[in-house]
Parts: structure tokens; C-alpha cells; sequence
């Protein structure tokens, strides 16, 4: 909307929480995706690795480099030559592809190396292994600094829990608004410009478009101990042509992820049996450790919106490509896509709708490109200090503060301060895992966050690491 000649955003979410869908369901990776590259998208790989770059720079406190193993299996330990060799032509091309923006190159292990990052692999079997270097995130704060970026330090209204109920349009049939429903209300938010992002939930013109391809994609989280992986790996599926990630976190390691048609209910995707079974038998396929259903401790499920290739295919072959349509009527759809990319998805959809509405208007000149480039997220200033700050707090252990720095960055000093005032607020919320008392009240008062769903299951994420304890 355009306030006192200036560019005024809305931000609507679903009726359920902020990143309550897909955006808080995936594999938590920063990455440029290998197995792209060995399909052939050159492309998508380098420009994923430039936006890795970015989220490493502009929002360190969320993003991490992460180092992934990837073993290698042969027989009497020979490993068959073209496989050695699409692995070593395949490191050297994400290294140059953008690998390196990272500060390391792959390194190539022996057995004995490979058995330290991950022991319970089959020693008789591997014969070395690849390491080399993504990123991690946090997917559900990442969200959450975005919105809080856009509203404390742009100007932005965000409002949770507000269902997109449709689209109003003016006499000559544009768009100009959306209806949204609300506390039990129904009202109409007026807009020069309107932004169908609701991933698998979009509606064009009050259909589903027919170019988005829903795949359902599942982790399972166990203890760590059952597999102690010191860094992440990723391991082949018996019979099948994908892998999937084996990611430490704390305590515990997550394994995902399956990749699915889906054409169920898209507001609660459940993990099935049959995908559950699909991850262990991936595990077990290279672990010493036999992980069992029992081992389970935390679980998720998510919908990728991917776009509709020509030709069908398996959803792990479809491309992870954005696409921004605009239909007839002006309303603007983005489909496609990964986490990864979200900031080239949004500067693409908004130079859309920028160009369009500014220009549109009486004097208007022709604006510019996106600037979020160089635009860092929330928490990222200060966080650089943050590990000098123990003078000033000398309540807060050095493991709380790594803690607190790791998922607010340098607005940690706030929680830090309260602890300082109130000890008690140090106290875990959830015995064994690290969230304390201190970000339940920041997420209320600061995070929009409504319901203990939204504490546990986003702001904290004590139900995918910990469902028995913090059910």
C-alpha cells in the first residue's frame, strides 16, 4: 500500500502461527545441493550458494557453517571407479560453483578419519569418505528475525493468525485487496498490489494453480548417542537413486528427508509408517547402531511447493527453481523454490510488484532493484561482542550465553539481562533440553507467540527434539 507517497508491506499469515507451515518443517539447511549440481542445475546451485554466502553475513547468529561427510562404500575395500569418480568430479564442481565462498575446500578422508567424524559406520564396508562445507539454519527463527527486521527497522505491519480468506478487486476487475478473517471477523485489507506466497496453501484467482506439485518431505529425530555423528552426513537410500541427511543438533540427530507426491489434506501432513520405515532403513543401511521405531523420539512433516515440470517424474527430480507469475487480474504468485533462495525469491517477486504499482502512480519515476543483499537480519548486530558480555552478566554460564547468542544474536543481552534480574528464569523448560524460562517470556512479549504450541514448537524447538518430555 502506498502511504504518504511511500511503499507501506502487510504482512498476513495463515490462520495458524507465524512459520507454523512449511517454513519451520525443513531439513534446516543453508545449502547449495549437491545432487542438483549432479542433475545438471548448475544454476540453482550457484546462485543458492551466493545467497548461503549472504545469510552467513547478514544473519551469522542464525546461519553456521556445517561440515558434511559423505562415506564411501566398496567391496574387499575397493570402491567402483566411476563412482569414485562422479564423487570426485562432483566435489570439485560445488567448490567451484561457490563452495569455496565458504573459506574450505572438500578434503578427501581415509577410512580411519571418515570412522572419527561417524563410528558407527560399517567399518568392513567404507573404504574413505568426502568432507566438505554448507550451512545450517534454524528455520523457524529465521522467519521470525525477518518479520522482526521488517517491522522494528522497516516500517512493516505483521499480523499472525490472520487467514487469507480470498481477494477483493476494484470495477475493472484488478486486484485490489485481500479479505481476511480474523478473531471471528471478516473484514477487507485494501492494496495497490497483492503477493500470493502461501507456498502449497496459494490460491490464483480462487483455484490451486495448476503449476504447483506438492511433495511431502518427513525427519525423524533420535538420540544422538545412537548414532554420534560430530558433523552431518549424508547417506544413500538402498534401492534407490536419493539420499537423505543425517544431522546432529545437540543431543540429538535428525534423518531426512523423504521426497513424496502428496495429494492429502495440505494443513496437517502426517508421517506415515511407510516414511518412517523409508528413513530407518536409510540409517541402518550404514550404521552398526540398528535404530527401531522406539529409537524415535521427535518427528515432523512438511510440503514442498515445487513447480510443475512438463514432463512428470519423481518430486526428488523436479527442479527446486522459483517462479513468479502474474495472472490477469494483477495478483502476483510465487511458487518453487528452497529455503536457501527465499531472499532471491522475495527481491524477484518484489521488483515485480515495485515496478509495477510505482510506476503506475501520478509523477512516479522508474524505481531500482531489491537492496536486501547487504541487509542484515535482526540479532545480527552486537553478536560479534556477545562473548565479551560475561562481566556484565556473571550469573549467565558460558554454555547459556552460546545458547542464547546462537538463536537471538546480540538482542541475547536482553534474556541475559532478565536472567540477571530473575534466576529463576534461567531454569530449563524442558529438563534435558537448553530452552529456558527466559525465552518463553520474550517469545510472548516480543514474538507474537499465542499458544505452548507456539513456544515449543517454533520459538523453541523442544517438540521436534524432545516430543516425550515437552508433549
Amino acid at each position: 500500500q502506498l502511504v504518504d507517497g511511500r511503499v507501506h508491506v502487510f504482512v498476513l499469515c495463515v490462520s495458524d502461527d507465524f512459520a507454523s507451515g512449511t517454513s519451520s518443517k525443513s531439513s534446516k539447511l543453508v545449502h547449495g545441493g549437491l545432487r542438483y549440481l549432479q542433475q545438471g542445475e548448475i544454476g540453482l546451485v550457484y546462485e543458492a550458494l551466493a545467497e548461503r554466502q549472504r545469510l552467513l553475513q547478514n544473519a551469522p547468529h542464525l546461519v553456521r557453517p556445517l561440515p558434511f561427510l559423505i562415506p564411501m562404500f566398496g567391496r574387499d575395500g575397493v570402491i567402483p571407479a566411476k563412482i569414485a569418480r562422479l564423487l570426485g568430479s562432483a566435489m570439485w564442481g560445488y567448490d567451484l560453483s561457490g563452495g569455496l565462498r565458504i573459506g574450505k575446500v572438500h578434503q578427501r578422508l581415509t577410512h580411519d578419519e571418515a570412522l572419527e567424524y561417524m563410528p558407527t559406520l560399517p567399518s568392513e564396508r567404507l573404504v574413505s569418505a568426502y568432507l566438505y562445507y554448507d550451512a545450517a539454519a534454524d528455520d523457524a527463527r529465521l522467519v521470525l528475525a525477518l518479520l522482526r527486521t521488517a517491522a522494528l527497522e522497516h516500517g512493516a505491519t505483521i499480523a499472525n493468525r490472520v487467514a487469507a480468506a480470498g481477494v477483493s478487486k476494484d470495477a475493472g476487475g484488478r486486484v485490489d485487496g485481500v479479505v481476511v478473517r480474523a478473531d471471528g471477523e471478516e473484514f477487507t485489507v485494501r492494496a495497490h498490489a497483492v503477493v500470493n506466497a502461501a507456498g502449497v496453501w496459494a490460491m490464483d484467482e480462487g483455484t490451486h494453480p495448476d503449476s504447483i506439485r506438492p511433495a511431502k518431505g518427513i525427519h525423524i529425530t533420535v538420540p544422538w548417542h545412537k548414532v554420534r555423528n560430530t558433523v552431518a552426513a549424508v547417506i544413500p537410500v538402498p534401492k534407490d537413486r536419493r539420499s537423505v541427511f543425517v544431522v546432529p543438533q545437540g543431543e540429538f540427530t535428525y534423518i531426512g528427508t523423504t521426497d513424496t507426491d502428496y495429494d492429502g489434506p495440505v494443513d496437517d501432513p502426517q508421517c506415515t509408517a511407510e516414511d518412517i520405515a523409508y528413513l530407518l532403513g536409510a540409517i541402518n543401511g550404514v550404521s552398526t547402531e540398528q535404530l527401531s521405531v522406539e529409537d524415535i523420539v521427535g518427528t515432523w512433516a512438511g510440503l514442498r511447493p515445487l513447480v510443475k515440470a512438463a514432463e512428470s517424474g519423481r518430486t526428488a527430480d523436479l527442479s527446486r527453481k522459483h517462479k513468479v507469475a502474474r495472472s490477469r487480474s494483477g495478483l502476483v504468485t510465487i511458487t518453487g523454490g528452497k529455503l536457501t533462495t527465499y531472499r532471491e525469491m522475495a527481491a524477484d517477486t518484489v521488483d515485480e510488484i515495485v515496478a509495477d504499482v510505482l510506476t503506475l502512480r501520478p509523477g512516479a519515476t522508474q524505481v531500482g532493484h531489491s537492496v536486501t543483499k547487504k541487509l542484515r537480519l535482526r540479532g545480527a548486530a552486537g553478536f560479534d561482542t556477545l562473548d565479551t558480555t560475561g562481566a556484565a552478566y556473571p550469573s549467565i554460564t558460558p554454555s547459556l550465553r552460546e545458547h542464547l547468542g546462537g538463536r537471538y544474536g546480540g538482542e541475547a543481552r536482553v534474556l541475559m539481562a532478565a536472567i540477571e534480574d530473575d534466576p529463576s528464569l534461567g531454569e530449563a523448560i524442558v529438563p534435558g533440553l537448553p530452552y529456558v524460562r527466559a525465552e518463553v517470556t520474550f517469545a510472548v512479549r516480543h514474538e507474537m507467540a499465542g499458544s505452548v504450541s507456539d513456544v515449543l514448537s517454533r520459538r523453541t524447538r523442544a517438540q521436534l527434539f524432545g516430543r516425550d518430555d515437552s508433549g
